[in-house]
């Protein structure tokens, strides 16, 4: 998935940016969520407006840290 899929995924289940969404909601599979957000959170121009959080739910492995939730901030749309 590129990341213009990933943000229309994350808006349809939250409603708007900076909102936390449980990763689990995105409708991927493990593999596509661990993979897709691991590779965003590699690169910078991408990763300082995502950001992750370990609360409640299932957890995903995103670069070797448990993760659940996932908010993206209204600025990524400067890198889409």
């Amino acid at each position: 998935m590129n990341l213009r899929e990933i943000v229309e995924k994350y808006l349809a289940v939250g409603g708007g940016y900076g909102k936390p969404v449980a990763l689990a909601s995105l409708g991927l599979s493990r593999e596509e969520i661990e993979r897709t957000f691991g590779q965003f959170d590699e690169d910078y121009h991408i990763s300082r407006f995502i950001h992750f959080q370990c609360a409640a739910g299932a957890n995903y492995q995103i670069n070797g840290f448990p993760q659940t939730h996932v908010s993206i901030d209204a600025e990524i749309q400067s890198v889409l």
